[in-house]
């Protein structure tokens, strides 16, 4: 028994050493992975010295003597703090995550390839001009640099997570870069998504349907869906919503998801400091590190600041000494689905203008890791690719024996969007940034400039045009062989939204009469006759809901201080404590106060009671708040309040009725899961940014490392713009945000401030990797100046790149 137990003892403490040997190594694997700031390396492909000072919130100041030199120089920045996160979109945007990630990452890949995002990127290669190319090139050889040093000297793979995620890290091409601003571009529009949400609203209700989706878009009166496929038969509908809300390696950039921005700028004259002043912030899914990327370069025409996207060589926003810029989504609708009717026994062939005829396919392997590869048929109709995966809800819209093709204006294979871009970094005006622009394809966008003489926004990308007599006016999907149905051509769009003496101009990507807020920005920018850098800081942090303002008096009008005070802790008196707390509320969805838990609760919960008998399990899948439907109903604009009534009950009820039922519902909710006093809930208990780690952030044992949460305040219909989860056990978790936010000051150019979500290292250990994290959710700013003196003055490291 004695041997026994000494035996056990000699292989518990030998288990144990065993283990904080493999932590130890782990450990110094990892740290072998911080590069090091203030080393010197002799590299090929520059023509002489090039400096990398860092600022000390690791912010990149690039000093070369071409721009060659400079972009091969941010590659090599870009690597060494952001490596993994490149070669992340890298796959997402080749359809190659399956190889590392698994079968869960195969319909990602699927979708990527049927969208031939990395052919199309390819082809557009030979459209830039001849300074992109130079540009992208010497991009690639400075991100090739760098994986080359860390092969060369052991540095740990380059990043932890390639020990965890094991993969080859192929060398970078420039046309990977175009590949990305492609999935970049899919992402922004949400035109397909919107049409298939429209055809299921009809299908689930003809007749009142689509009024879900009021003042959001659309051409006016548009047919029943099921009468463009006569004597089709559409499966019965069902709720699409994902079985968890748990994010996926593949939802850094989500085809068809659609971001958003705002932007706006101010003349000289409205100014306290007599220069022009500019404000933006794109969104972006919430993921640490973040998406955005701070950087300086000093090219030939001088030098240039402002948030990059790794994998790419441009400043998509920021300035130079005479302009400042910012880009925002268009909301144009630039894409359409096409429903093509296949042969029957003939799966290779489908309906056409003439009669049936066959797709074009070709098939590609696509490797998944731990089982066999998978081959994929990727077919293509006259109409664009097949795309089944595009969006869940497509299987409801398409007729049996029909499958859906997408048409997209990002599908031009001569696409110059980058070299637009390269272009902007170096105008010195408006005039000329206006017409780089130009060239701009997709992502369409509005571009919003600023400088000594003035400000412009114009929409710059390109836009189909449609057939007379179009059965939808692209509002839903149509059938493939109708010629009515068709494009008749691509324009390219160069609109000024602005007027040449426009004193303050706004862009948001908000549609029709949801604009809530340009008009919340255009109040905040109006009331003010001279605006300052500080004003337009808070503008840009705005956390009041125009949405709440205007929803509230309508929806509790009949509900204020009606009932006789009920006894405390009795469902009657929480009632009346809440509608106390709303009446007096302000709108502001700040993340320590109770009203805008209340308000969020009681207005997703009001909308599902008005509209879960008649849609059914559509229900399920409509995660976001649709203020204009809302007002309809308590309005009753042509009838709408006949939503209020529920179909299976006896009784008609009326608004007022599901008003308070609904308040009823959202705070028992509420109680479970907070408690009973209803002063002491707070909106940022429940409204949370979690920055979730693409590769690591579901690992049990690591996401508490590489995962950062916040509480945060703003709402999705706020100035600070902060979309949710929509369903779950988390349903107010805030999924997007500011991943960047610049404001930019022409009277003091070096007094413009910048600031990231998390920070600029993309290795957990470093201490670079959220120190921006604190900041942006207290709506702090970081300074960059353009001053070279000042950035070697406050420099934590120089990297020294020499021609070898």
């Amino acid at each position: 028994m004695l041997t026994l137990f000494r035996w056990l003892l000699r292989m518990t403490v030998a288990l144990i050493v065993l283990l904080v040997l493999a932590a130890i190594l782990t450990w110094y694997f990892a740290v072998r992975s911080l590069p090091d700031y203030n080393a010197t390396y002799a590299v090929q492909g520059i023509s002489g010295p090039v400096e990398i000072v860092r600022s000390t919130e690791n912010v990149p100041h690039i000093f070369g003597q071409s721009d060659e030199d400079v972009f091969f120089a941010l590659g090599l920045a870009h690597a060494q703090d952001r490596l993994f996160q490149m070669t992340l979109l890298r796959r997402a945007a080749q359809g190659r995550l399956a190889e590392v990630y698994g079968a869960g990452a195969f319909p990602s890949d699927d979708l990527a390839r049927r969208l031939e995002l990395y052919r199309t990127a390819s082809d557009s290669l030979a459209a830039q001009d001849a300074p992109t190319k130079a540009a992208l090139e010497a991009y690639a050889a400075g991100v090739n640099q760098w994986i080359a040093e860390v092969n060369e000297q052991a540095l740990g793979r380059g990043a932890p997570e390639f020990f965890l995620a094991p993969q080859d890290i192929a060398y970078w091409q420039p046309a990977d870069s175009l590949a990305i601003l492609k999935l970049l571009a899919i992402t922004s529009s949400d035109a397909a998504a919107a049409e298939i949400l429209r055809a299921r609203l009809s299908l689930a209700w003809p007749e009142r349907g689509p009024e879900l989706l009021l003042g959001e878009g659309g051409t006016g009166p548009l047919p029943r869906y099921e009468s463009l496929f006569p004597g089709a038969r559409f499966a019965a509908p069902e709720s699409r919503r994902p079985a968890t809300n748990d994010r996926s390696v593949g939802d850094v950039l989500v085809p068809g998801r659609g971001l958003g921005a705002n932007a706006f700028a101010a003349v000289a004259e409205r100014t306290a400091a007599n220069g022009a002043l500019l404000a933006n912030d794109p969104q972006a899914p919430l993921i640490a590190p973040a998406l955005y990327y701070l950087a300086r370069l000093q090219l030939g025409s001088g030098g240039v600041i402002g948030a990059t996207i790794p994998g790419m060589p441009v400043i998509f926003s920021g300035r130079n000494p005479q302009l400042a810029w910012g880009l925002s989504p268009a909301p144009l609708d630039d894409a359409d689905i096409a429903i093509e009717e296949v042969q029957p026994g003939a799966a290779h062939r489908y309906r056409g203008l003439d009669g049936w005829t066959d797709f074009n396919s070709r098939s590609e392997v696509i490797r998944v890791l731990d089982e066999p590869d998978r081959t994929v048929i990727l077919r293509f109709s006259r109409n664009g690719p097949l795309i089944p995966g595009l969006d869940p809800g497509l299987a409801d819209v398409t007729p049996q024996g029909f499958v859906p093709a997408l048409r997209w204006t990002g599908f031009s294979r001569t696409d110059t969007t980058m070299t637009a871009l390269m272009g902007l970094m170096h105008a010195h005006d408006i005039d000329s940034a206006a017409s780089v622009m130009q060239q701009v394809v997709a992502p369409s966008m509005t571009v919003s400039l600023a400088d000594a003489s003035g400000i412009r926004q114009q929409i710059v990308g390109v836009e189909p045009v449609r057939a007379e007599g179009h059965p939808t006016g692209g509002a839903m999907p149509v059938p493939g062989w109708d010629a009515n149905a068709d494009w008749t051509g691509i324009r390219q769009i160069a609109a000024n939204r602005s007027d040449p003496g426009s004193e303050l101009v706004i862009a948001t990507e908000e549609r029709g009469a949801m604009a809530m807020r340009r008009g919340r920005l255009t109040r905040l920018l109006e009331d003010r006759e001279i605006h300052s850098r500080d004003s337009f800081i808070a503008a840009q942090l705005d956390m009041v809901s125009p949405a709440a303002r205007s929803l509230l008096p309508l929806v509790g009008a009949d509900l204020w201080f009606t009932d006789e005070p009920a006894a405390a802790g009795t469902p009657e008196r929480q009632r009346q404590d809440a509608l106390n707390l709303l009446a007096e509320w302000d709108g502001a969805m700040n993340e320590h106060l109770p009203e805008p838990l209340i308000y969020a609760a009681w207005m997703g919960a009001l909308q599902d009671r008005l509209i879960r008998d008649e849609l059914g399990p559509l229900s399920d899948d409509i995660l976001q708040l649709h203020p204009g439907f809302i007002d309809a109903v308590f309005r009753n604009r042509n009838g709408a309040a006949a939503w209020c009534d529920i179909v299976q009950s006896a009784p008609v009820e009326d608004c007022t009725t599901i008003a308070r039922q609904a308040l009823d519902r959202a705070i028992l909710a509420l109680t479970e899961r907070y408690g009973p006093d209803v002063t002491s809930w707070r909106w940022g208990d429940a409204h949370q940014a979690r920055h979730v780690h693409p590769g690591l952030g579901r690992m049990p044992a690591l996401r508490w490392i590489v995962n950062l949460t916040q509480s945060i305040s703003g709402g999705a219909f706020s100035v600070n713009r902060t979309d949710t989860m929509g369903f779950g056990a988390t349903p107010f978790e805030a999924i997007s945000g500011p991943g960047y936010r610049g404001v930019y000051d022409l009277a003091d150019p070096d007094s413009s401030v910048f600031i990231t979500s998390t920070g600029q290292s993309g290795h957990p250990l470093s201490r670079h990797y959220d120190d921006l994290a604190d900041l942006w959710r207290r709506g702090e700013y970081i300074g960059m100046s353009l001053d070279p003196d000042l950035a070697r003055a406050a420099a934590t490291g120089i990297t020294n790149l020499v021609p070898q």
